[in-house]
């Protein structure tokens, strides 16, 4: 499983997850990224999961 956590995510939390595949934003250097456009990249490289605290996602994009 390939997680991908957004900038609002604390960091440490990826050495928590030792199981999975875990990379931030940052790394893959896609800070600053809208919502949109970071969906739309985390489909691309094959991420099961985007992990954010962005309460506002649900309503600013289409997430079927």
């Amino acid at each position: 499983m390939r997680i991908l956590l957004d900038e609002c995510v604390p960091r440490p939390l990826k050495r928590e997850l030792t199981d999975y595949e875990v990379r931030t934003v940052v790394e893959m250097g896609w800070s600053g990224k809208k919502n949109g456009e970071l969906l739309q990249l985390t489909i691309q490289e094959s991420f099961t999961i985007l992990l954010t605290t962005d309460q506002n996602l649900q309503y600013q994009q289409n997430l079927q």
